[in-house]
């Protein structure tokens, strides 16, 4: 438990001593929230929709906190170039710990990010039915927190170069989000369309913070619910199966 610790400590002081990260993480969820979201919302408003910067502000909440987690695998490919991670393998700690140590470190990183772009939100006009939902809605970034970043770690553990990595979530992360319901409704999609949209776990964890923070869900809280926790607890499983498998 020790190992799990220290290694969660050591995601969140190198976030933390960064104030230029912190910074730099804002960026692209403002691009997002302010151009799209005052960009687009008379065209939503006219479609009889509603306040469309309401409605994009979880799903760009939704994307910080995936981003985040999931490039946190990143960092396996960063200590095996500097050599950490070979001092860490071979400490006398079970290679589990290690695993859920850094899975805990990159998500508790990631929602810090995403209640920073909440705060963004709430500053620039969000405004939610009511604010004792947000702790509930802080739930599910955590899920998608710990979700994303097992994902981010069973694929870093795989790839020896950072170039891989950046490709593999070039074609992964980008329709993982732009799929995900973030930026348009799910209801009254083509059918394909809405299939595929079913098959994005990021899709109920974006739902899942609407259905509180709106009040308005396509799928259902509890559905959003039990499929980010199984689909969770299953990546973190096969995320620790690979780490088990990292050659140093």
């Amino acid at each position: 438990m020790r190992a799990i610790y220290i290694l969660w400590l050591r995601e969140l002081k190198r976030y933390t001593r960064s104030r230029a990260q912190i910074v730099a993480s804002l960026g692209q969820p403002l691009l997002y929230l302010l151009v799209l979201g005052f960009g687009l919302g008379p065209v939503f408003q006219r479609a009889g929709n509603g306040s469309y910067f309401q409605f994009v502000a979880p799903g760009v909440v939704g994307m910080s906190v995936l981003f985040s987690s999931i490039f946190s695998g990143l960092g396996i490919l960063w200590d095996r170039q500097f050599g950490f991670l070979k001092e860490t393998m071979v400490a006398p700690v079970p290679r589990i710990q290690i695993m859920i140590g850094r899975t805990l470190g990159g998500s508790t990183v990631a929602v810090m990010q995403g209640l920073l772009v909440t705060v963004v939100c709430v500053l620039a006009g969000f405004r939610p039915v009511s604010y004792y939902t947000i702790p509930i809605a802080l739930g599910f970034m955590v899920l998608i927190a710990l979700l994303f970043a097992a994902l981010g770690m069973a694929i870093g553990s795989g790839l020896q170069d950072m170039q891989g990595f950046q490709l593999i979530m070039n074609f992964l992360v980008m329709p993982i989000y732009f799929l995900s319901g973030a930026l348009f409704p799910l209801a009254g999609l083509p059918k394909l369309l809405t299939i595929v949209t079913a098959l994005d776990p990021l899709s109920y964890g974006i739902d899942g913070m609407r259905s509180f923070l709106l009040g308005r869900s396509v799928f259902g809280a509890f559905t959003d619910l039990l499929v980010m926790a199984v689909v969770g607890s299953v990546l973190m499983v096969f995320g620790a199966w690979r780490f088990t498998k990292i050659e140093i």
